[in-house]
């Protein structure tokens, strides 16, 4: 059975903070209705191409149903509120005032659902002078300190790529669901939960902000690549812009097996290169060593080599290369599925593996998908009544 069988969620967000929420607790085996508005959808739904269910959408909101109501008209909002009752969450990530001008905050859901877990992620939170304040990933990441701490010394802060902002904050607002749930099993009390997206991706800063600012009381520096000739980036053969392999090397033990691994083990002996000190102090000089080493072989065969030897180390993959990645493929984490649009499409799969909890990975749901069979499951609606709401354009 899976894991949150049973939990039922009221998805009312957009872009990517709220859906990687739900998304992640339907991967658990939540019912997640999607709530959007008809003839467009969500935003994210036409993000970066025109047209309907982007590869942008359909990567975060898999294992979904999907109504369509317009919650503009009094219909609509009357009919979003009466199915309330039959769910567990609601969940809201849109943008300061938007809730408010619906008349769908907390308090008005609370009178009509008493046990409600209502949960919802602002910007900066709900209460604060930056409160109105619009945010999305990259304001979230520039107002957490991600961006101070990534790039060079000599250059300006970069942006880190990978949506952290976004889909870690979708992570732990799933985790605080998940714990509020729990918690109303045994209290029969709801509640209101809120993220604010900068203080989530303050989360991902911890380490950086004891270590290498203790806790404010100075700036730390940008992190490059890597610190030294143990934790740096190297070039492989090729001339791809990723043909590079990663090192990470802790303790001299790694050390010995690095230089065994590269049949150079007259660095141990070298004085220079003695683990502590002397490498800190000869980096540049072992870095072209090693660097000589992982030239000579492509990024795959260099990892191989390296961590089959016991080293910390990754070969820098691509986008393409996680796609044809035969690890990944062996554990059936990259899997088919077929969309009406777009017919056949690989996607990434959950990265929650629970033994008892298994839930097939299924598309994104086309707008407006199941507004009838979600209407008919929680409300009794004929086929009559659905076909009135379709022709008042409350829904679609």
């Amino acid at each position: 059975m899976p894991a949150l069988d049973g939990m039922r969620i009221l998805d009312m967000t957009q872009w990517e903070a709220g859906t990687a929420a739900t998304q992640a607790l339907a991967w658990l085996g939540a019912d997640v209705v999607k709530v959007e508005p008809p003839v467009n959808g969500e935003p994210g739904r036409s993000f970066g191409q025109g047209g309907s269910d982007s590869p942008y959408f359909i990567a975060w909101n898999s294992n979904k149903r999907a109504v369509a109501i317009d919650l503009n008209k009094p219909e609509g909002r009357k009919l979003l509120l009466d199915m309330l009752p039959h769910y567990d969450v609601f969940v809201e990530n849109y943008g300061p005032g938007v809730i408010e001008k619906l008349d769908l905050g907390y308090e008005v859901m609370k009178k009509i659902h008493p046990t409600l877990i209502y949960a919802r992620v602002k910007g900066f939170g709900s209460t604060g002078p930056q409160a109105h304040y619009k945010v999305m990933d990259m304001i979230a990441q520039a107002a957490s300190g991600a961006m101070s701490v990534t790039g060079n010394n000599d250059g300006p802060p970069m942006r880190p790529g990978p949506t952290i902002a976004d889909s870690g904050t979708g992570t732990q607002l799933a985790l605080a669901i998940a714990a509020a749930f729990i918690q109303r099993e045994r209290t029969g009390e709801g509640q209101l939960i809120e993220l604010s997206m900068q203080e989530a991706m303050m989360y991902y800063m911890r380490t950086m902000i004891a270590t290498a600012s203790n806790w404010g009381e100075h700036v730390a520096p940008r992190t490059g690549n890597g610190f030294g000739a143990l934790m740096n980036l190297y070039p492989c053969r090729g001339d791809g812009a990723n043909d590079y392999l990663y090192i990470m090397i802790v303790n001299d033990r790694m050390w010995q097996a690095l230089a065994r691994a590269m049949d150079r083990e007259d660095l141990i002996s070298d004085p220079r290169f003695s683990f502590g000190e002397s490498i800190s102090a000869n980096s540049e000089a072992l870095s072209e060593e090693i660097a000589k080493w992982t030239r000579e072989y492509d990024k795959r065969e260099a990892m191989e080599i390296i961590a089959g030897a016991g080293v910390p180390c990754s070969m820098i993959y691509d986008t393409q290369d996680l796609f044809n990645d035969p690890h990944l493929e062996a554990r059936g984490f990259i899997q088919d599925v077929e969309h009406p649009a777009h017919g056949s499409i690989r996607l990434p799969g959950s990265p929650m593996r629970l033994s008892k909890s298994e839930v097939e990975l299924r598309v994104a749901p086309a707008l407006g998908q199941h507004t009838h069979e979600v209407l008919a499951q929680d409300l009794g609606y004929s086929e009559n009544q659905f076909q009135e709401l379709i022709e008042k354009k409350v829904v679609g």
